[in-house]
C-alpha cells in the first residue's frame, strides 16, 4: 500500500504537507487565480480529496475533521475495511518511515495514533453490523484488517510501570501492527494463554524492577516448555542486552531479543516477521554468544575483597562523629494529605520528561531549557512542553490529581553494616533494622562504602534517620482510562508523563522540608531549583531498591516503619514485588551527614550475601539471591 514506482511517495507527501502549512500568499481579490470558495491559509489542505485530507490529519495529529472526512472515503469505497486497509493504513505507513527516518518525533507519532484510533472508532459500528450480516448470510466472520503482525505486550508480574511500554504499543500500531496489551502485573500463565487465543507472532515483556528480570526468565522457560516458536522481546528500565544474554537467551531457542527503546520495537518487529527472519535471528544468536562468552570469562577474572576486610575498609567519614546533625524538631511519622500541586510543580525537573518521549538534544542543549535551542529537537520539545503547561494548568484548576505522602524521623545508630531505628531516644527498644550491603568488588579503591557509614555507630553518639514515601498520581488512574475510553491516548500517555514529574518534584520538595524545617538540620538552606537538581545540599535521600541497597525487601521494613497504610488510608500501596501503587511514587531514606554521598554497591560476592541473608533471619540465600538478581551477585547461583 504505502509504495510509489520512485519509492519518493514520503518526499511527495511532505512537499504536500509543507505546502499545505505555508500555502503561497493568495493573490489580490478580482486579480487572476484568485479563487472563490477554496479553504486558504492553515486550513488550505481541506482543500485536497478525502486520502490527502486523511494522510495530513494523520501526520499532523488534527482529529478535528475526522469523522467527516473517514464517513466521506467510507461512502466511496463503500467497505468500511477497505478504508482502514487504503487511505488510514496508507498514512500510517508513511509516518512510520517518517519516524524511522528522523523525520517524525514520538509526541507526532502518539499524537498520530489518537487521531487512527478515532478514525477506526468511527467505522468500528459499520464493521460491526457488515459482520453480522456476513455471519447471518456466510455462516462465517468476513476478513479483518490485514496487519503485517500481532504483538502481545505485558509488564510482568508484580510490577506496574507502562509508561515505556504504552509508547512502544503506539510505536508499533502506527506502522500496522495488531497490539494486545495486557497491562501490569500480568501472571506467566495469562500471557501464554491469551498469545495462544490471539494467536501472537511476537511476544514482548516489558519491566522496571530487579525481580522483573527473574520473572522474565520464568516466562521463556515456560515459553520453551510449552513448545512455542514466537520471538520474545525484552524492554524496560532494569533489562540490558547482557543480561537478556546471559540469563534469558539460553532459556528460549526461537529468539530473545532486547530492544533499547521504543524507536528500534518496529525494526526488531519487522526483522523477525519478515523473510530475513533466521539471518536475523542467527546474527543475534551470535552477538549475544559473544557477550555471554565475554561475561563469564570476567566472573573468572574478578577481584574480590572478603567481606571483613572490606568492612575494615570502610570510610572514617567523621572519626570522632562531630559532625552529626543537630537532633531533629520533631520525632514520629506525619501525615502530608492533597499537598498544593501549584507549589510541588515549581520543582519539576523537566529533562526527564523529554526523555520519556526520546527527545534528547546534543550537547551542550541535551537538558532542559537548553533542548528548546537544539537544532534537531528543539521545536517539537518547545510544542511539547507548551502542552505540558497547559495540561498542569488543567490538572489543577480541575483537581485533576492529588499529592500525598508520609514523612519520619526516628532515632537511629548503626551496628555494624546494619542500621537500628529505635521506639525513643532512650534507644533501648529496636523499632526495626535496615540491612546493608557493603561495596566489594576489588577495584583498588581505598574505601569500600555502605549506607550503615553515614549513620554514627551505636554507643557513640546519638543520630537519626529520616524517610519518606509520596506520591503525585493519585487519580491517575481513572483519568487516564477516561482518556483511553475517548480515544485520546496522547492525553493520556502525557498525564502519566506529568504524574511521574510531580511524584519525583513532591520527593524534592519533601526532601527539602525535611532539612529545613522538619528535621531542620540545615535551616538556613537557600539553593536554586538547578541547584537541589544537581545535589548541592547536605545529606541524600536514596531509594530502597537501588544502586546504594538494591533489596527491594527494605521497601516494606520503611513501609511499615512509616506505618503507611494506616495514616495514607490504602491510597499508598505496595505491591507482592514491593512496587509501590500508585505508579507515579517516590520513597527514600534521608540521610543528614554532610559528608553522606551517593554511591554503588555494585556487585557483591558469596560470603557476604550469606552474611547478609543470615543477619536476616533467613535459613538459606535463595530470597537474598533472587531479589539481588544477577546485577548485583558476582557469582552464578546455584
Amino acid at each position: 500500500l504505502n509504495k510509489s514506482a520512485d519509492g519518493k511517495h514520503v518526499e511527495r507527501f511532505l512537499e504536500f504537507a509543507e505546502l499545505a502549512k505555508n500555502p503561497p500568499k493568495a493573490a489580490p481579490a478580482g486579480s487572476a487565480g484568485a479563487g472563490g470558495g477554496a479553504a486558504q491559509g492553515k486550513d488550505a489542505w481541506r482543500n485536497g480529496n478525502y486520502t490527502e485530507r486523511l494522510h495530513h490529519g494523520l501526520i499532523h495529529g488534527i482529529d478535528k475533521f475526522i469523522d467527516g472526512d473517514v464517513e466521506e472515503a467510507r461512502a466511496d469505497l463503500q467497505v468500511p475495511l477497505h478504508v482502514i486497509e487504503g487511505p488510514l493504513m496508507q498514512g500510517m505507513g508513511i509516518i512510520g518511515d517518517l519516524f524511522g527516518a528522523g523525520k517524525m518525533f514520538l509526541p507526532q507519532v502518539i499524537k498520530s495514533a489518537r487521531v487512527m484510533k478515532k478514525a477506526v472508532a468511527y467505522l468500528t459500528p459499520f464493521m460491526e453490523e457488515e459482520k453480522r450480516a456476513a455471519a447471518i448470510a456466510a455462516g462465517e466472520d468476513p476478513d479483518q484488517p490485514k496487519y503485517n503482525g500481532t504483538v502481545l505486550m505485558a509488564t510482568v508480574k508484580g510490577d506496574v510501570h507502562d509508561i515505556g511500554k504504552n509508547i512502544v504499543g503506539v510505536v508499533l500500531g502506527c506502522n500496522n501492527f495488531k497490539v494486545v496489551d495486557m497491562g501490569v502485573m500480568v501472571p506467566c500463565d495469562k500471557i501464554l494463554e491469551r498469545a495462544i487465543e490471539e494467536k501472537v507472532d511476537v511476544i514482548g515483556l516489558s519491566g522496571l524492577i530487579t525481580p522483573s528480570l527473574d520473572e522474565m526468565v520464568y516466562v521463556a522457560e515456560q515459553m520453551k516448555a510449552r513448545n512455542f516458536k514466537v520471538p520474545l522481546m525484552i524492554g524496560g528500565a532494569t533489562t540490558s542486552k547482557r543480561h537478556t544474554a546471559v540469563k534469558l537467551a539460553p532459556k528460549y531457542d526461537h529468539g530473545v531479543i532486547h530492544v533499547l527503546d521504543a524507536s528500534r520495537s518496529c525494526t526488531v518487529v519487522s526483522s523477525v516477521l519478515s523473510g530475513e527472519k533466521k539471518a536475523y535471528l542467527e546474527d543475534i544468536t551470535d552477538e549475544y554468544t559473544e557477550i555471554r562468552e565475554e561475561y563469564y570469562a570476567t566472573l573468572v577474572d574478578k577481584k574480590w575483597k572478603t567481606l571483613d576486610q572490606a568492612q575494615q575498609k570502610k570510610p572514617q567519614i567523621d572519626p570522632d562523629w562531630s559532625k552529626i546533625p543537630p537532633a531533629p524538631k520533631f520525632t514520629g511519622n506525619l501525615m502530608i494529605k492533597d499537598h498544593s500541586i501549584q507549589e510541588i510543580v515549581e520543582y519539576i525537573d523537566w529533562t526527564p520528561f523529554f526523555q520519556v518521549y526520546q527527545l534528547r538534544g546534543k550537547y551542550p542543549n541535551r537538558d532542559y531549557p537548553a533542548i528548546f535551542k537544539d537544532e534537531r529537537v528543539g521545536a517539537e520539545a518547545k510544542k511539547l512542553f507548551a502542552e505540558a503547561k497547559e495540561m498542569l494548568e488543567w490538572i489543577v484548576k480541575e483537581n485533576i490529581l492529588q499529592a500525598s505522602g508520609v514523612v519520619g524521623i526516628w532515632p537511629a545508630n548503626s551496628v555494624g553494616d546494619d542500621i537500628e531505628v529505635y521506639t525513643s531516644e532512650s534507644r533501648d527498644t529496636v523499632s526495626c533494622k535496615f540491612y546493608g550491603l557493603r561495596q566489594q568488588l576489588d577495584m583498588g579503591e581505598s574505601e569500600y562504602w555502605c549506607q550503615s557509614d553515614f549513620i554514627a555507630p551505636k554507643g557513640v553518639a546519638p543520630d537519626y534517620i529520616a524517610a519518606f514515601a509520596c506520591t503525585g498520581g493519585l487519580g491517575c488512574h481513572e483519568q487516564r482510562q477516561k482518556f483511553e475510553a475517548n480515544g485520546d491516548i496522547d492525553k493520556a500517555i502525557l498525564l502519566e508523563a506529568l504524574a511521574d514529574r510531580l511524584a519525583e518534584a513532591f520527593a524534592e520538595l519533601i526532601h527539602l522540608k525535611i532539612r529545613t524545617t522538619l528535621w531542620g538540620y540545615a535551616p538556613d538552606e537557600n539553593l536554586s531549583l538547578q541547584e537541589l537538581l544537581k545535589v548541592k545540599y547536605q545529606g541524600i535521600r536514596p531509594a530502597p531498591g537501588y544502586p546504594s541497597q538494591p533489596d527491594h525487601r527494605e521497601k516494606k521494613t520503611m513501609w511499615d516503619l512509616l506505618d503507611i497504610s494506616r495514616l495514607s488510608e490504602d491510597t499508598l500501596k505496595l505491591t507482592e514485588s514491593y512496587m509501590m501503587l500508585p505508579g507515579a511514587s517516590v520513597s527514600a531514606l534521608v540521610f543528614a551527614h554532610p559528608e553522606a554521598k551517593y554511591f554503588s554497591v555494585g556487585q557483591v560476592n558469596i560470603d557476604q550475601v550469606q552474611a547478609y541473608a543470615q543477619r536476616r533471619g533467613e535459613s538459606g540465600v535463595e530470597g537474598t539471591e533472587r531479589w539481588l538478581g544477577s546485577t548485583v551477585l558476582g557469582y552464578e547461583k546455584k
